[in-house]
């Protein structure tokens, strides 16, 4: 099953729908959002993509209201989980939560096959060792908004637990 992980939107709307197109064309099944998506209204347009979402807030809260209310009115489509989620999905236990410290923790755990995070605006994937004797994947996808940093995501395939970063080519949106 594919996936796409995006983080770090901060309102910007029109770059996350560039994101879920690619994620959309690419054949992803599902979106998780790794936090600071800001405003619900940021989330509008990448749900008329319609791939189930799977957002949390990170440390730019936004209007927290607003996005449980869209997430209610969404059908299903978005799921709002708060400050981090637990995910079973394509045969594999996910974990997401907005910053990689906190991630890198999770994933040492060995009670996930992978964890996802945002916060730094840097791209990263890295196999992490954990308590188990096994490897856990550490996926932050960096920033959809750039900030300085490139525009990225990450497509990853939950059969192989293969992850790539995938640069944000605004043009398109």
């Amino acid at each position: 099953m594919k996936i796409a992980v995006v983080s770090d939107s901060h309102d910007h709307g029109d770059l996350l729908a560039r994101a879920m197109e690619i994620a959309r064309d690419w054949g992803a099944r599902a979106v998780f959002h790794c936090g600071d998506v800001i405003g619900a209204n940021t989330l509008r347009r990448a749900l008329a993509f319609d791939l189930p979402m799977h957002v949390i807030h990170g440390n730019n809260l936004g209007d927290v209201p607003a996005l449980m209310r869209l997430a209610f009115e969404s059908g299903g489509r978005l799921v709002y989980h708060g400050g981090e989620a637990v995910v079973d999905l394509g045969g594999r236990r996910l974990f997401m939560i907005h910053y990689p410290h906190l991630a890198r923790g999770m994933a040492m755990t060995g009670d996930y096959d992978a964890v996802f995070c945002g916060h730094s605006h840097q791209a990263e994937i890295e196999a992490v060792s954990n308590a188990r004797g096994g490897r856990t994947m550490l996926v932050n996808p960096g920033t959809v908004a750039g900030f300085g940093e490139p525009r990225t995501l990450a497509l990853g395939d939950l059969d192989s637990l293969e992850f790539a970063v995938r640069s944000i080519d605004a043009s398109g949106a």
